[in-house]
Parts: structure tokens; sequence; C-alpha cells
């Protein structure tokens, strides 16, 4: 093993190879690197001898390279935006944090073959508007879009509000660029909806969080900026009524809509007591609600049109008790609100327990209400904060404490409870043929429990690629894999 540099962290001296390799930043005082070296819900730190921020591919390969020279690890990192710990380092005293943020380059839009290629470190938000402004749709959508970047959102595979219509990041990307373990470059950058040539490298890189590789750019498709854009919530009795309202709005809207959205009572509870400026949109309280959306190419008010005859439809059946419909943009932002400060009303209110899993669809209505009364059981007074993507399967299924019990000491022994909580969901989950991570990765967080439920066929089978790809284990070590 190669001797670890000398540093001197007020000079960063013991640093001058890696410093002259490349043309980019390179971090080493502690108070630098302490947002790198910290998860977003600051749930995991760890360190590093430097934190590297190229500022081109051509930097990326030097800064591998380096790493493979000097046996060092790398830890790629976009926006550290992640919700599973994949991006912070361990407590290795051997880890380079691989910062992609200043790789933020929009490199060509083609508006005839429908596509965008862009830097790992461009923000979800800014290819969003690059897309916009050539009069086209990029349709990945989520909270965190001003900081989260194009990079980690493949390397997690994002989902977000519109997986209904357009897919998971996977889906929306064509070609990748990557720098392999080795420190050599892969150029897959081809805008082509049909490849038929072999293994697919592209998928192998989306959603390994950084274990095989780094992702440096991607080709991503884009589509046709919709004529109109509706929005509307509706009370339903139960998550059965909601599965029946969204086979409906499928049978009537077809591919136009673009998001179904399920939200539990107490989750708009917790947002009005933290957001005031969300209060709850309904009168009368109903135990879930429906936000849904769907995207028109034809004009307001065809859209218009469609909308209504659904929720009238859908009250005649009985499916529904009361709607509200965005009459304008400003009101549809006020609808989304209510959905997108969940998590940080949730934050607000204590200590929680997350999960985010997928189910098939049709099991949603029953694994609500039966991993519910097993909580309930188990743990008597805990709050179910269930909210997510009905339409696609992926619910964020979190437990609260009661609402009367507070303080630190309680606290802490929720938190305690949370092994034993994560079983009973994830054995149900699992009960049904459902996936523990759905969009926000195994990372350090979900990482051991994976073996629980993936086979040994299935693990060996990842462990042989991990050994393929990176046979040093080099890339992001203790992600993903369990020991």
């Amino acid at each position: 093993m190669v001797d670890k540099p000398q540093l001197n962290p007020e000079t960063g001296s013991g640093l001058d190879d890696l410093r002259n390799a490349f043309e980019g930043r390179l971090l080493f005082s502690e108070a630098d690197m302490e947002p790198f070296l910290i998860d977003w819900r600051r749930r995991y730190q760890g360190s590093a001898l430097a934190v590297a921020q190229p500022a081109s591919v051509d930097d990326v390969v030097k800064v591998v390279r380096w790493c493979v020279k000097n046996d060092f690890y790398i830890v790629p990192q976009g926006g550290n935006t992640g919700m599973s710990g994949a991006a912070t380092p361990d407590n290795g005293e051997r880890n380079i944090v691989l910062s992609l943020a200043r790789i933020n380059q929009v490199r060509a839009v083609d508006t005839v073959n429908n596509t965008i290629t862009v830097d790992a470190g461009c923000t979800l938000a800014q290819v969003r508007q690059a897309a916009e402004q050539a009069g086209r749709l990029f349709p990945l959508s989520l909270p965190s879009e001003g900081s989260c970047t194009i990079g980690g959102n493949l390397s997690t595979n994002a989902g977000g509000c519109q997986v209904l219509r357009y897919g998971n990041a996977r889906e929306l990307c064509l070609g990748l660029e990557v720098v392999t373990a080795a420190g050599e470059l892969w150029q897959g950058l081809r805008g082509l909806r049909k490849d038929n040539t072999g293994y697919d490298l592209r998928d192998l890189y989306i959603g390994s969080e950084g274990t095989l590789g780094v992702i440096t750019a991607a080709t991503l498709k884009l589509y046709p900026q919709p004529a109109a854009r509706m929005t509307a919530l509706a009370t339903v009795d139960s998550p059965h009524a909601a599965l029946e309202l969204l086979g409906l709005a499928q049978q009537q809207l077809s591919a136009s809509l673009t998001a179904f959205e399920l939200i539990s009572d107490v989750c708009l509870e917790l947002v009005a007591e933290h957001f005031p400026q969300c209060p709850k949109p309904f009168e009368d309280a109903s135990p879930y609600y429906v936000l849904l959306e769907c995207s028109d190419a034809e004009s307001q008010a065809h859209a218009t049109e469609c909308f209504e005859a659904l929720l009238f439809e859908a009250s005649d059946k009985g499916l529904i008790s009361d709607a509200i419909i965005a009459d304008s943009i400003a009101r549809s932002n006020s609808l989304w609100a209510l959905r997108e400060n969940i998590s940080e009303a949730q934050a607000a209110a204590g200590k929680n327990i997350k999960h985010d899993i997928s189910v098939p669809i049709s099991a949603i209505g029953d694994f609500v209400v039966q991993t519910e009364k097993q909580l309930l059981s188990q743990f008597p007074g805990v709050r179910m904060v269930v909210f997510g993507h009905l339409g696609d399967g992926n619910l964020h299924y979190n437990v609260s404490p009661a609402a009367d019990l507070s303080g630190a000491e309680h606290a802490d022994a929720f938190v305690g409870l949370q092994s034993q909580i994560n079983k009973v969901t994830h054995d149900a989950v699992a009960a049904v043929n459902g996936s523990i991570s759905a969009e926000h990765g195994l990372g350090v967080l979900r990482r051991d429990e994976a073996a629980r439920y993936k086979s040994p066929v299935e693990l060996a089978l990842m462990r042989s690629v991990k050994q393929a790809l990176d046979p040093h284990g080099r890339m992001n070590p203790g992600k993903v894999l369990p020991d």
C-alpha cells in the first residue's frame, strides 16, 4: 500500500502532487470540507483527506488516476441532497471526495432529436430551464431541483412526481459519459432510442450510486411543452378509493395524466401546523387526499373539459366527496406546496422513521390498511405519515411518534424502535413482492437491510458486477453492497 500523504491542515502541503495533477479546486481545511462530509439529513458524517472539485472531465480522469496510483478511495458527489447517505464518505483515512459541482455546462440541445446533453454537475433546475428556453420539457421534477444535480439524479435513478407518465431518470437517459474506476473515459453519449449492440453499460451505471464509476455527462430525452396543465386536489375515504380513482383517471385521461399523488390527512395537519401559509384546503377533513395533474397537448379549454368530466364522474361513482380544481398557476402551485412541504413539516415536528417503498399498485390499498394495523398493534399511538406517488406504486410510508408525546427522552426511545418498525414495514413490503427502496437508493441507510430481502443469487450477481468494473473496491466504499 502507498503511504498516506502527510498533510499540513493549514497549508495543504503533502497534497502537492494531487494539487498539481488537475486544474480544479482542492479543499483540505476542516472548515472548507465540512459541507461535503455530512449528508443532507445530517445522519451520516465521514472524513476525507481532501475534496477535489474538477473543472473539466479531463480533470476527473486525472483525479481518479491519481487515486488509483496512490491507493485512495473515491467518493463521487453531486449536490449532496441524497436521502440514504450514498454521497457521504465513511470514516476511512484514504478518502477523496470528488465533487462534480463545477462541471456544469449544457453542452447541446437538439430540438429535432428531442435531446439535451449536459454535464453531470448541472442542477436539475438548470436542465429544466434550458429545455424550456428551447421550447421543450424535461419532465424530471423534484423539490430539491435547485441543488440536486443530474449526475446525482442518475446515480440514484431518481423518480419524482411524474414517473407515472415519463418514467424514472433511467427512462429519461439515452446516453452517458463515465470515468471508470481505472481512470478511463467511456464516451457513450448517444442520443439513440434504439441501440441493440450488446450489454447496456448505461443501465449498469444508472442507479449504482457511484460504486462503479463517475458519471460526468448525460444525453437526456426532451418532450414537447404541453399546451395546458390542470391540477386538482380531491378527497377520498381510503387508499382503495384512491386506486379506483386512478383507474378511472387513466381510462379517461390516458397518457395526459402526469401525476397522481396520495396524501394522508396526518400529512396535511403537519403542513398546516409548520407552514401557516399552507392551510388545510377543505373545511372538513378527509382520511386521504389525491393530488392529480394532467398535461394536455391540445388546449386549456380541452384540458378543463376533460378534467371536469373526470371529477364529475368520480363524484357520481362515490369515489370522491369534494375537489378543488386550480384555476390559476398560483393556485396550482399552492396545491403542490401542500405535497412538497410534507417532508420538511415532518422533520420540523421531530423524530420520525422513514420508508421509501415500492409495491405493486394493485396491492397498495391492502398494504396500507394491514401494515398500519400491524404497527399500531405493536407500537400503540404511532402516527402514519403516508404520502407518495400512487400512480407508480411508490409510497413514502413514514412513522412518527404519538402527537401528545414529546421531549428528547421520548424521541430517543422512539428512534430506538427503528429496527423493529423497519422490520414490520419491510417484511410487509416483501410479502407483496415489493422493494424497500423505490427512489432514494440503498446508500448506507438500507445497505444491510437489502441483504435480508435480496436472494443470495441476486447479491452474488451484484458483487460480480462490482468486481468486474471496480476490482479494487475503489469507488464509493461501504455503499449499496452489504459486507
